[in-house]
């Protein structure tokens, strides 16, 4: 059992690259959790091995939801993030439930096609313009928007009011707080709105599905049809975009893999599971848990009122789970990682987003096999997710 020290400053991953910042893997090879410090709040322990974080991801005797009852509640970021991923039992677990009634593999499929079509035509529109082009703004945005919009029924010219609003809330910005807090409420305004329309005339769509699933007779309020529309909306568009760009990015630095999956596209879904594991998307793990009471995490004893970080990429990376974890491997089987989380706060969405992941990353192995980097990659350096602004190509 470890004892508390002297807390170590956190986050460590940069900005400006994909890397796993070597302090992780320092404190994989320490007994115990790590004590650190947060730019905000009390310090907190930090869980970093794949079976640490699997438990205070899945245990129940962690809340996240005690965040909001804690004035010194540690953060990386001027706010806490609220909605779906910060409740906890039995709110979280009947929401999950209504919204799996609508989040149906059928639906999700469905949407295959589209994310298919739009890919490619983005491809065309960037083959007909000529290199370079911005990976970023011409690819990587407009499929998941595509996507998101389709499955809450937002009309193609409200699309770009949907991009503002999503960029506003992941914003990590200080000065940009009022601003954010405008954009959610005209974002809350236009969701409900289309919650009634649904229930005025409901169609075969994943809306109509959501507000008609029910448990026993009852049914979501329009407050919490409000609070997963949004956890979809920012989930399933932010991490999507960055990620497509981050795929290709890893890729072109590791060539040979880069060109195994040109000679065999059929291997994409494959590869999307071990991209998912290799890139550490967020800059910091971001969610805080709460002890409930005494628990035993590996070989520490974390006290009830103990915050506790989960790291979601450093467990991506633990050589106890994954052999040679820091080696890129597309027919390694990454099955079991994180890249969605785990327990109760798994991504409802994982299905959608593998439909766009791989339909992205398929269009762009079979149109452009010699897609390479032509200047230089501007960074995000005020959101959640790491990842390009900017990421300028070419092709021949």
């Amino acid at each position: 059992m470890t004892q508390p020290t002297c807390p170590v400053t956190y986050p460590f991953n940069r900005f400006t690259d994909l890397a796993l910042a070597e302090p992780y893997r320092q404190a994989q090879r320490t007994p115990g959790l790590l004590r650190i410090q947060m730019p905000i709040g009390a310090p907190a322990w930090l869980a970093t091995r794949y079976d640490d974080v699997r438990l205070v991801l899945g245990d129940r005797r962690f809340s996240r939801s005690e965040a909001f009852r804690r004035d010194d509640a540690p953060r990386a970021f001027p706010r806490i993030a609220g909605g779906i991923v910060m409740m906890d039992p039995p709110q979280l677990t009947r929401i999950r439930s209504l919204a799996a009634q609508a989040f149906t593999r059928r639906r999700v499929e469905a949407l295959r096609p589209h994310a298919r079509e739009h890919a490619h035509h983005l491809i065309e529109r960037m083959l007909a313009a000529g290199p370079p082009a911005d990976l970023v703004n011409d690819f990587a945005l407009p499929i998941p928007l595509a996507l998101i919009c389709e499955l809450l029924g937002v009309p193609l010219h409200d699309r770009d009011r949907f991009k503002r609003w999503n960029d506003s809330l992941l914003s990590t910005r200080p000065e940009d707080a009022a601003q954010t807090q405008q954009h959610l409420g005209e974002l809350a305004a236009y969701i409900k709105e289309l919650v009634r329309e649904r229930q005025r005339e409901p169609r075969d769509d994943f809306m109509s599905a959501l507000t008609q699933a029910h448990d026993q007779g009852e049914r979501l309020s329009e407050e919490q049809l409000l609070l997963l529309c949004i956890a979809i909306l920012v989930a399933g568009y932010e991490g999507s975009a960055a990620q497509i760009p981050n795929f290709i990015q890893v890729l072109l630095d590791n060539p040979r893999q880069w060109q195994r999956l040109k000679e065999d596209p059929e291997r994409v879904p494959e590869a999307v599971e071990e991209l998912l594991r290799y890139i550490p998307l967020a800059s910091a793990a971001m969610f805080v848990h709460y002890a409930l009471e005494d628990i035993q995490v590996g070989d520490t004893l974390v006290r009830q009122g103990d915050a506790v970080f989960a790291s979601i990429g450093a467990a991506n990376h633990d050589p106890a789970r994954f052999a040679d974890p820091g080696t890129l491997d597309l027919q390694r089987d990454a099955g079991g990682h994180f890249g969605f989380g785990h327990g109760l706060h798994h991504c409802i969405g994982s299905a959608l987003a593998r439909v766009e992941l791989q339909e992205a990353l398929r269009a762009l192995v079979e149109r452009l096999p010699n897609l390479r980097r032509c200047g230089e990659v501007q960074w995000k350096t005020a959101t959640f997710f790491r990842g390009a602004h900017c990421l300028p190509v070419t092709w021949s």
